[in-house]
This record gives C-alpha cells, structure tokens and sequence, in this order.
C-alpha cells in the first residue's frame, strides 16, 4: 500500500517540481536523471543531494519504457486546461489511458513522475485522477479534494497574497483563517449577485467538478460508457436548473430566461475574480452585452461558426420529432420509451458514446466553449478562455444556468413526445399516504429553517513554493437546520409490501404569486430524498432524517483533508473516493426567504417490484445515488430518472392536486430564511 499512497504525494503542491520533498512527512522522490524535466537535467546529481538531505522519506523510482506523449505535451504548463475544448479533451483522453495501461502501480507512480513536471498541472490533476478512480488496483487510494490542489479556481485571488504573508511570518497552528467576504464578485446594483451565494458555493461548484470526474467525456470506452450516463447527464442538469430557478424565486427573481437565440447579445456580465495561479493570469471577465462570435483559435485548433450550434440544434429537434437519430453508418437508432433519453443524453453532451458525432456535433461542449471565448474568439489578445471553460468553475457564472435552460429545453421537448403516464404507472393499489410532516428540533411543525454559516478549508497543498504548514480560508455559505420526515402509510393490501419513497419539494406560487399549472411546476420539483420502504399491513411510520438524502453527501466530504478521518484502505475507502461525488448537504434546501416562501413537500410510494434493480448494493457508498449513480453497479432504480415528474401528464390534469393518486400526498411547508451567521468552533 506504500507505493499506492505515494501516488498522492504528486498531488501536492502541482507547481513544484517532482523532487522536491512533498506532504507532511517530508517524502522525496529519487527521479532517475532521464525522468527529470530537460531544464533540471543538468542539476540532476545536485539537485538530488540537495532535496534528499532532509527527507524522511526516499521512494525510490523504478525505470521502465515510457509510452510516447506526443500531443499531450502541447499544452503548456503555463496554460489554462478546458475539459470542453476537443484538442484539450481528446489529449485528457490520450493521457488517461496512458495512466490507465500501465501494468501495476509501480509503473504508474514511474509514468506519473516522468509525466509531472511536464504535462499542463491541469491536466495532469484531472487524467491521473480519472485513472486513479477506474484502476482495480487504485480504487482504494484516496483522492485529495480539488480544492486542496487548486483553491485559485474557487478562493478570491486577494486571499493568496495574505496566506503568502501569514505562512512566512506566522508559526503554523497561530495562522487564524482568512476571511473571504460573502460578496466580493459583485454588489447589489448587478440584480444576478442576489445568487451569488448559490452559484459560488464551493461545494456546488466541487460537485460540478467531481460529477465530471467520474463521468469523463473521452478516455477507453468502459471508463465512458457508465450505465444510464447520458439519462443521468440529463437528469443532474435538469435538477440544477429546478434548484437555481428555485433560488431565484426566493431571492424575488423571475425564472431563467433561456439562451436559445445564439445572435442575440448577453446582457449579463460576470466578473470571476479568480486569479489562475498554474497560467498567472486572471480569469477573463464577461461585460455586459457581448455577443457569441465565429472562432477561429489556431492556438486550441478550433475553427467553429455560431451558425454550427443552430445546425446541430436542428438536428437534434429532428431526431426528437422522428423518434430516431441517425448513426455513422446511416443507420437508425430509434429512440425508445425508456432508451431514448440516454442516447440523446449522450448525443447532446456530446461524449465518445454520441451514436454520430459528426452529425449531431458537439452542441453543450460547445457551447460552452462559445460563451468561454465570447471575449477574445479570434486570439487576438492572447487571452484564454473565460470560467465557462472549466467545469470547476463555470457554475460560477450565471450565462451557465441560461445555457443549460436551452440544454434542458431539448431534453424536455423529447420527454414531451413520450406517451404520458397512466394512473396505473403512477399509483400503488392498497398503499395510501395518509399524514406527512416535517419535525425540526426545537421549531414550528413544516418551517424549514436556513441561515448562514462559515467554515474553514485549508487550502496550502496547492500553495506553491512557500513554507509548509496549514493555511486556512474561511467562507461563509448557507446552512439548513436539520430535520425529520414523519410520513404515515396504510398498506391496506393482505401481507407485507415494499415501496420505494420519493421526496420532492417545489415553489407552491410562481413568479407572478399565482398557483402553479401542472406543466411548469413539474419542472421545478428539486428531488430531496429516494429511499426503500418496508410496509407492513395496516398503519406504518416512517422517520426519516434529512442527512440521509439520496442526493447529498455530508460536508466533510465535500471538503475532504486526506489528514483527517479518512477509511483506511479497501473497498470502503473506493467507495468514498467515487462519492466525493454529491450535491453538498448544506444546499440541500433552497434559501426560502424571511418572512417564509410556501413550498409543496411532495411525498410518493411507488411500487418496488417495478423499480428495483437486481443488484446487491451492501457495504457500497450510494448516499449521492441519485445525481451520480453508485460505483461499478447499474443505476439504482429501474424508473425514468425524475419519475414521476418527467412527462406530461395525462389528460385532464392541469394543478398538481389532480395529478396525486392515493400513494401520493402533498404537504405544504414554508421555508424561513434568518439572516444570522454561524461561525466555526476554533480549531486550537
């Protein structure tokens, strides 16, 4: 295992060459002269002596034949890495299965050493990270959190300078946390700023990246081809869009208006205040009213017309009406009833898995790519792209959430051509439920309850050349109080029965203050909860406690110290890797308001026997199934993901209580917002 955890070391600190002594117990690699980048090759002797003299730990480097690099290597180390640019997504591929080849970990801590010092630190990062999550033999390796190895993607670039000062003249363990103020993007003239809160989050915008992480666009086919990975591309999308359209009528904001007319001018401006510190350059801004332009950048070899976006959007429309798409070879691949979605999903996206790439194009990537270089599309001022470029960033900026509006416009337009549920798929003879309530300590019965809350990251294994010890940043992101589900079930039927509990929650007045229609509410409900059920005959009650969500994973691993608490080895700690994936608990709750936003907590039994999936999911991290699936195994519930909120509904339905059936019941509650700020115990 020794040479397992030596893996993480080239984590640390990604600027800093390979032989200088990483992490906390001083470990220096003894880099053979050939594997030295070609600057430090001269120094080769010297520098080994010099770096070696006070370590307390040599890991020695075994030789082997080194694969060629050929294209991975241009890109710079200086420059910024985009999962969304082809070359740059086609040269993650090339690297991850490099990583991915090599016959045991000894030639992977070999390849990875050879590769450090000169492969973008980016890139680097994000290929060995993949590789390390879908090697048999790395699976219980732990990852760093992204955070941890580049807090410039999430930290306000005026902190490093602070931290640089603290950690040269501050002992470590007297270095109080910095403090990064809530609104420092923005102020309250820019309308948007009031979600600040929302898209800045660091665990949102970790979970982006995470999700990314585990569902890569490009590298060898059964790393890509995970089940139901287009359906669920769709699906966390789509929940994002509810969550945030949620936030914004909190924050008195009227839903988001799509991006569907790619001539027309964004009049939303966003300035990141990230500094990048691997290409020390800051991250472009947006102003106000530019328009999306033809590229042409030599540099990142894509020559692409806007025009391309509405081509390929056509198609896709036609498809969708056609209820096929058309492969390589001509031929037809029908979209079906319960497939349809994952090929589309893998079209749109679009990964290795879309059926014709060449036909269908590159329409999200794309158009992320478009909005990233709005600034500069022709190279002129060498300048890279913009935060919509990265998926560690670009949840950041509120053009994402416009773009996915469109994104999510299309997959809403095939769910619309789907035969519509009938009462018999949605109810659940002999299974009522009777009561639902929210329980918070200490509280009113159906008041959630959110505020502020700060807390500390340490942020210095990314800080490069700088004394060592711990430097922490504190920021500040909105908490709920925890909570209780009560439900109440009558399983009038003879003999035991097993359910599958699903929780939703949904605005109860649109933006205007009047009730919902069906048709738009069905898109705002935020799943909260997905659980199995055993009913027994006659009256059941089920508890349930909100930090089990299906869709969250708990703070501390959102923001993981691989010092601290960590499972030792083995199949737990694979698990653990796989869920840093997870919407982070404390946005588990859309902020409400002060005087208290009505809210409808939806709460539905659905039928086992016509959910379950035969598979044993024991002693397997599926805390965050829902938006991320569980490792190695099949997607965990046989439904459409967003059942039963997915389709139209059937005739005759226009409010949400004429869609209810009797296994269904809605509850309204409120959700109260106090502006008050809880601080973090002291760490000494």
């Amino acid at each position: 295992m020794a040479s397992k955890k030596n893996i993480l070391l080239l984590f640390d600190r990604p600027r800093e060459p390979v032989f200088i002594a990483k992490g906390s117990k001083k470990a220096v690699f003894s880099v053979p002269n050939e594997y030295l980048a070609d600057k430090y090759k001269p120094l080769g002797v010297a520098l080994t002596n010099r770096f070696g003299e006070d370590a307390d730990e040599r890991i020695d480097v075994k030789k082997i034949s080194i694969p060629p690099f050929g294209e991975i290597l241009e890109l710079s180390r200086d420059e910024n890495f985009s999962l969304f640019i082809p070359k740059h997504r086609r040269i993650a591929g090339r690297l991850i299965d490099i990583f991915l080849g090599m016959r045991n970990v000894d030639d992977l801590v070999s390849v990875a050493v050879y590769a450090r010092d000169r492969v973008n630190p980016y890139l680097f990062n994000y290929a060995l990270s993949v590789a390390i999550l879908h090697r048999p033999d790395t699976q219980d390796v732990d990852l760093p959190s992204f955070i941890e190895s580049f807090p410039d993607k999430y930290v306000d670039a005026k902190v490093f300078a602070q931290a640089r000062e603290q950690a040269t003249v501050v002992p470590e363990g007297s270095r109080p946390p910095i403090e990064i103020p809530k609104d420092y993007t923005a102020s309250d003239l820019e309308e948007e700023h009031r979600l600040a809160y929302f898209r800045e989050d660091l665990g949102i915008n970790l979970h982006h990246w995470h999700w990314h992480l585990v569902y890569p666009f490009e590298a060898a086919r059964e790393v890509v081809a995970k089940n139901r990975r287009g359906e669920l591309f769709y699906y966390m999308h789509q929940q994002i869009i509810a969550r945030y359209n949620f936030e914004r009528l909190c924050n008195k904001l009227k839903r988001v208006t799509r991006f569907n007319d790619f001539k027309q001018a964004i009049q939303e401006a966003y300035f990141p205040k990230l500094d990048s510190l691997v290409a020390s350059r800051s991250w472009p801004a947006r102003v106000g009213n530019q328009r999306l332009k033809d590229l042409n950048r030599e540099v990142d070899q894509i020559k692409q017309d806007v025009d391309d976006l509405k081509r390929w959007s056509d198609r896709i429309y036609a498809a969708i009406h056609q209820g096929s798409a058309t492969d390589e070879r001509g031929r037809k691949i029908e979209l079906t009833e319960n497939e349809g979605i994952d090929i589309l999903g893998n079209m749109i996206e679009s990964s290795i898995l879309s059926p014709n790439r060449t036909f269908y194009g590159d329409m999200h990537n794309m158009g992320h790519v478009f909005i990233s270089y709005v600034h500069d599309p022709d190279h002129r001022h060498l300048e890279s792209f913009g935060v919509m470029g990265d998926s560690a960033t670009a949840m950041r900026d509120p053009i994402f959430y416009r773009w996915h509006s469109y994104i999510d416009d299309i997959f809403q337009e095939y769910k619309a051509t789907l035969p519509r549920y009938t009462e018999n798929q949605l109810n659940f003879p002999g299974v009522t439920v009777s009561k639902v309530e929210i329980q918070v300590q200490g509280g009113s019965a159906n008041t959630l309850n959110t505020f502020w809350q700060q807390s500390d990251v340490d942020m210095s294994r990314g800080m490069d050349f700088q004394p060592r010890g711990s430097v922490f940043v504190r920021f500040t992101h909105l908490q709920h109080q925890p909570f209780t589900y009560k439900i109440t079930v009558k399983n009038s039927s003879n003999g035991n029965r097993k359910g599958t509990c699903r929780i939703f929650i949904a605005p109860k007045l649109d933006e205007r203050g009047n009730p919902w229609l069906y048709r738009d509410q069905k898109n705002m409900f935020v799943e909260l909860d997905k659980f199995t059920v055993n009913l027994k005959q006659g009256q059941n009650n089920i508890t349930r406690a909100s930090s089990q969500s299906s869709v969250t994973i708990p703070f501390e691993r959102t923001f993981r110290n691989l010092d601290l608490n960590r499972p030792q080895g083995g199949e737990e700690l694979a698990q653990f890797n796989f869920c840093g994936c997870g919407w982070p608990q404390h946005m588990l709750i859309p902020k409400g308001t002060p005087e208290g936003m009505p809210c409808q907590l939806f709460v539905m039994i659905s039928n086992y026997e016509d959910d379950k999936v035969n598979q044993s999911t024991e002693g397997v991290c599926n805390d965050a199934g829902s938006y991320c699936g569980i490792k190695d195994k099949l997607y965990p519930d046989r439904r459409s993901m967003g059942y039963p909120f997915d389709r139209i509904p059937r005739n005759g339905v226009d409010t949400l209580q004429q869609f209810l059936t009797s296994n269904m019941r809605v509850q309204d509650v409120t959700i109260k917002f106090t502006n008050r700020t809880v601080r973090p115990k002291s760490r000494n």
